[in-house]
């Protein structure tokens, strides 16, 4: 889908410190921690919250950039889904298809042409912030377009699929659990 740019797009943050959605000239952390913002004074966000903020107007940007123009209240999980496929043409992660030779291969020794998509952490890093956003700016969490089933139904297929494709494990991270300590022999009678 095209979608022209408008100034506001154009002019957004180029000075983002964080791995980033690069769609143009706006950016997209996909840095999913919150940072910490210096004690200077209550107007100073943190890298979160400022991302998160950069988020909001740029997908604000794509509903009015959207033919026909689309307002929030109408915007469901399959225009975030349209979203999401509208930013994987800015893309920077290899995902090999099928018939590739490296297809699997986490580190392939050649180049090959393979589409270069956005990493699925990005997205999902991209979807929470966004769904905050939308509770943040006055939406009902129960209406959340990005909180759909379809959303993360999708998020879950790009995880698998480029999981698969560059042979790289997006397992869960286990808590380190404290191991129970064995039970103490009870002290000897003194009697």
């Amino acid at each position: 889908m095209d979608s022209p740019r408008s100034p506001e797009m154009e002019s957004a943050d180029s000075k983002n410190s964080g791995n980033s959605i690069n769609t143009g000239n706006t950016y997209a952390t996909t840095s999913s921690s919150a940072g910490t913002s210096s004690s200077g004074g209550a107007s100073t966000l943190s890298r979160y919250e400022n991302q998160k903020r950069r988020d909001w107007n740029t997908f604000g940007q794509y509903l009015k950039n959207h033919r026909p123009p689309l307002s929030l209240s109408r915007c469901s999980g399959a225009h975030v889904l349209e979203f999401l496929r509208y930013l994987d043409q800015f893309g920077k992660t290899k995902v090999h298809t099928p018939i590739c030779p490296f297809y699997g291969h986490p580190n392939p020794p050649a180049p090959c042409p393979c589409p270069l998509r956005q990493a699925w952490g990005s997205l999902d890093a991209l979807i929470g912030r966004l769904r905050a956003a939308y509770e943040e700016n006055g939406g009902k969490p129960e209406n959340n377009p990005f909180g759909a089933r379809a959303v993360r139904l999708y998020l879950r297929e790009v995880r698998d699929l480029q999981s698969k494709a560059r042979g790289i494990s997006y397992e869960k991270k286990k808590r380190k659990r404290q191991l129970p300590q064995p039970p103490q022999p009870p002290p000897p009678d003194e009697g």
